[in-house]
C-alpha cells in the first residue's frame, strides 16, 4: 500500500472504539512468531524511501541475456498486450457471478478457452488455474476420480517441479504415485508398460518434456487406454503451432503453462496454468467453464456454465480448493495469440526452434561440450554435457552478462555437468555467437 492515511490518534480512536488495546489485537498470533524488534532505519521522507528501494532494486540483475528455460521462458511481449489488459475495466474485474454486468470479462474468457482448445486439439477448456504444475495435479485428481483408481504413473521426464507439487499435494491422500526413470531423454516405456495394469487411473508423461526432446506419445496412449487409464500429456503449448497436438496423440487431459503467451517472467508469476479435454469429462474439470448462449431476445451472450468450487457446493464434492480467478493472466494469453494469429505462432514457433539448432551447433563446436542425449528431436531446448561442473560455469557467465541454462543436478542424479539451454525468437545470432564466446573463455 503506498499510502496509509490513518493517523496515531485516528489508530488509537478505532481501539478504543473497539475496546481493545494495540496488544490485544494481535493476541492470537503466537509469541514466537511475533517480531521481537523491526529494526528499522529512522523515518525519512517519501522520495528518500523511493530513491533507496530503487538502489536496492538496482542491485538485482535485470540484464542478463536469458537462455534460461525448464517451464516458463523469455518471449517478445507486443506493447498492445500490456496496453488492453492495463485498462481498468480488466485489471479490477474479478470473479463474474453476475453475468448481466460482466459480459466482457466472459467474452474474454470464453474466447481463450475456445483457442486453448484449437490449440490443443481437444473439445472444452477451463480458466482459473494457477500454474502449469498445479494444472497437472488437478489433472491427475480429475483422472483418478473419472476412473476411480488410485495408481498413478509418471515419468521422470516431466518438468520435477510438477513432479514435487504432485508429491507434495498428494502426500496425505491415498494415492500410489509410481515414478519411472526415463531412458535418453524419452519415457520409459518398458516401465511403464510393466507398472501399467487394470487399477491405474492415470498415465502422466510432458511433451516437448523437461528435456526439450520431443517424443510421439501415442503408443502410450493406446496402452493406456486398454487397461483402462487415462493419458494425461503436459505441453509448451508454443511448441504446438508446430507439432502434433496431444488430442492427435491421444491424450484424454492437456494442461500445462501459459506463461509463453504475453505474461512475463515477474520473478516467479502470477503465472497461468490451462486444462483442455475430452467433452465427456468436463463435469470433473475444474475451475470454471465459460459458455455461449442467447438471450430471451436471441443476442448472444455468454454465462459461466460449470464452477464447480469449493464455494459453490459441498467442499467434499469440490472438485477444486486449489483455483482462482485467473482472468487476467488468460486475457494476456488470448490478446497475445489474438494479435499473432495462426501464422504469426507457426512463425514464433519456427523461429524459436531453428535458433535453437543453430545455437546447438554454435555451443557443441566448443570443444568438450557435446549433446547430453543423442534424440535427434527437440523444439527450442537441449541438454549439454560441459567438461566441469554446469553450477559453476552457470555463475561465471553471469558475471559475464549471461543467464546460461539450468544446471540439472539440481533435480538429477549423475548430471552434475548437465546444462539445459533454451531459446526463444528474441535470442539474436549475436547474442547466441557472444555466448558461445563466453562459455569457450569460462572453460
Amino acid at each position: 500500500m503506498p499510502f496509509i492515511a490513518n493517523t496515531t490518534e485516528q489508530v488509537e480512536q478505532m481501539l478504543a472504539q473497539m475496546s481493545m488495546t494495540r496488544d490485544e489485537l494481535f493476541s492470537d498470533i503466537p509469541q514466537e512468531l511475533c517480531a521481537k524488534s523491526m529494526n528499522l532505519p529512522p523515518a525519512r521522507s517519501e522520495m528518500q524511501v523511493r530513491d533507496y528501494l530503487s538502489s536496492l532494486a538496482g542491485k538485482n540483475s535485470t540484464d542478463l541475456t536469458c537462455f534460461l528455460g525448464g517451464g516458463v521462458y523469455d518471449h517478445f511481449i507486443p506493447a498492445a498486450v500490456n496496453a488492453i489488459v492495463s485498462r481498468s475495466e480488466f485489471y479490477t474485474a474479478y470473479t463474474p457471478y453476475q453475468p448481466e454486468v460482466s459480459q466482457g470479462t466472459l467474452q474474454a474468457i470464453y474466447e481463450y478457452q475456445s483457442m486453448m482448445c484449437r490449440l490443443t486439439g481437444m473439445e472444452v477448456a477451463n480458466a482459473s488455474l494457477y500454474d502449469g504444475g498445479t494444472a497437472l495435479y488437478e489433472a491427475m485428481m480429475m483422472a483418478l476420480a473419472i476412473t476411480r483408481r488410485n495408481k498413478v504413473i509418471i515419468d521422470s521426464s516431466v518438468n520435477p517441479i510438477y513432479r514435487y507439487t504432485l508429491k507434495s499435494y498428494s502426500r496425505n491422500l491415498k494415492i500410489e504415485l509410481n515414478e519411472t526413470i526415463s531412458t535418453d531423454g524419452l519415457v520409459n516405456r518398458s516401465e511403464v508398460y510393466d507398472l501399467l495394469d487394470n487399477d491405474t487411473g492415470a498415465v502422466i508423461v510432458q511433451n516437448p518434456n523437461f528435456f526439450g526432446c520431443i517424443d510421439d506419445l501415442s503408443d502410450l496412449a493406446k496402452a493406456a487406454h486398454e487397461k483402462g487409464a487415462l493419458l494425461i500429456v503436459s505441453t509448451y503449448p508454443l511448441s504446438l503451432a508446430l507439432l502434433k497436438t496431444p488430442g492427435e496423440i491421444g491424450a484424454d487431459i492437456v494442461t500445462g503453462e501459459g506463461q509463453c503467451f504475453g505474461v512475463p517472467l515477474s520473478f516467479g508469476g502470477p503465472y497461468l496454468g490451462f486444462m483442455a479435454t475430452k467433452k465427456k469429462y468436463v463435469r470433473k474439470m475444474p475451475g470454471r467453464v465459460v459458455g455461449r448462449t442467447t438471450d430471451k431476445d436471441g443476442k448472444d451472450g455468454f454465462v459461466m456454465t460449470l464452477q464447480a468450487r469449493e464455494q459453490h457446493i459441498r467442499r467434499a464434492k469440490a472438485t477444486s480448493n486449489i483455483c482462482s480467478n485467473e482472468a487476467l493472466c488468460a486475457l494476456s494469453a488470448l490478446v497475445h495469440m489474438s494479435l499473432l494469429g495462426n501464422e504469426g505462432l507457426a512463425q514464433t514457433a519456427s523461429m524459436c526452434a531453428q535458433k535453437a539448432n543453430y545455437a546447438l551447433k554454435r555451443l557443441t563446436a566448443i570443444d568438450g561440450v557435446e549433446l547430453h542425449f543423442k534424440q535427434k528431436w527437440f523444439f527450442n531446448e537441449f541438454v549439454l554435457d560441459l567438461p566441469r561442473d554446469a553450477s559453476d560455469v552457470v555463475a561465471a557467465l553471469v558475471e559475464k552478462g549471461f543467464s546460461a541454462g539450468f544446471p540439472l543436478s539440481r533435480y538429477y542424479d549423475g548430471m552434475e555437468n548437465s546444462l539445459l539451454v533454451a531459446v526463444t525468437e528474441k535470442r539474436t545470432k549475436q547474442e547466441i555467437g557472444m555466448l558461445a564466446e563466453a562459455l569457450e573463455a569460462v572453460l
